[in-house]
């Protein structure tokens, strides 16, 4: 008689234990462990972050002015959209729009080609001069903002600004005539590209320290590699420093957006006065509304700085992802 599968199974000999004495006991965890300990980092973080933001949308929302300000004043009124529907429905808002994202783009697209070419010229000086050279941008970066925003100021002056006096110096024929009394404060093209010289001369050295970081970390032997396949200065750079520092590239893009879409100090020294809205940008627009406005009106001013946010948010979205990106493939 054949025996049957349980008769086989009982004469068997035991399973060995697997090695390291079998699977130990799992611990229990006590889940409200971890938020307890990140909830007073939470709760700051809620109180000092997104409380500012609600405040401003409910601002937004209401017609709130100086008036609401007073003692025994009635509250802000509710006014739904009125705010949104007038921004969207004004030429004046949508040519500062139009404005802010020319001029975001070139003060950015100025401070990425100079810095990243500062950068690569400094990884190939001596060590010393290359410090040196650091150094120095290093003033130009701490600068505070004030300070250079009146010192291009100055030098922009009509009659005794330093570049006024060096154009009006060169020949006619190469420059035009008539430098030494122009204002370049006035036109929005002439003061916007102040701005920009502006920003780019305190931004460029951030980003040419990072690509030089980013160059010291690229191993010598591509360089060599692609040398000797005939690749000249620029195909090195496409070839390989492009694609081995693209993360590092993305990232420094992302955060100089983000600065030069909130320029706001500058733009205040150099323009000195809100008449002449031509040269206003976001920023500025959201001073002037809320506070500089007779009379000033917070909920406008609130429902510009909205549609600032939500323009940040969104290149922030991105910095948030390429960041995520670069956790995973590493």
């Amino acid at each position: 008689m054949a025996p049957t599968a349980e008769a086989v199974r009982e004469q068997s000999p035991p399973e060995p234990p697997p090695p390291g004495g079998g699977p130990k006991p799992r611990r229990r965890r006590s889940l409200s462990t971890p938020y307890l300990l990140i909830g007073p980092a939470l709760a700051i973080l809620v109180l000092v972050l997104v409380w500012p933001i609600v405040q401003m949308v409910w601002n937004s929302l209401h017609d709130y002015t100086v008036r609401n300000l007073l003692p025994n004043a009635p509250a802000p009124e509710w006014n739904g959209f009125a705010h949104y529907r007038r921004l969207l429905t004004d030429p004046e808002f949508w040519a500062i729009l139009r404005n802010t994202v020319v001029v975001c783009v070139l003060m950015v697209g100025g401070t990425m080609a100079l810095g990243t070419l500062i950068g690569i010229l400094l990884h190939k000086l001596p060590r010393w001069f290359s410090v040196t050279v650091s150094v120095g941008m290093m003033l130009a970066w701490a600068t505070p903002a004030i300070s250079a925003s009146l010192v291009f100021r100055w030098l922009f002056l009509p009659e005794r600004g330093l570049v006024n006096v060096a154009l009006d110096g060169l020949p006619d024929w190469l420059v035009g005539s008539g430098w030494l009394n122009y204002n370049w404060f006035l036109e929005p093209v002439p003061l916007f590209s102040v701005l920009i010289a502006v920003i780019v001369w305190q931004s460029f050295p951030f980003i040419a320290v990072s690509v030089l970081a980013g160059l010291k970390s690229i191993p010598h032997e591509l360089y060599e590699a692609v040398r000797v396949d005939g690749a000249g200065g620029w195909r090195s750079f496409w070839n390989v420093t492009f694609p081995m520092l693209r993360p590092l590239f993305a990232l420094l893009l992302v955060l100089q957006i983000i600065w030069d879409l909130r320029v706001f100090t500058q733009l205040y020294i150099l323009a000195n006065s809100f008449q002449n809205k031509s040269v206003y940008l976001l920023s500025y627009y959201i001073y002037q509304q809320g506070f500089s406005a007779s009379p000033a009106n917070y909920g406008m001013g609130s429902a510009i700085a909205v549609v600032m946010t939500v323009m940040i948010l969104v290149v922030t979205a991105y910095y948030l992802r390429i960041m995520i990106r670069q956790g995973e493939t590493r």
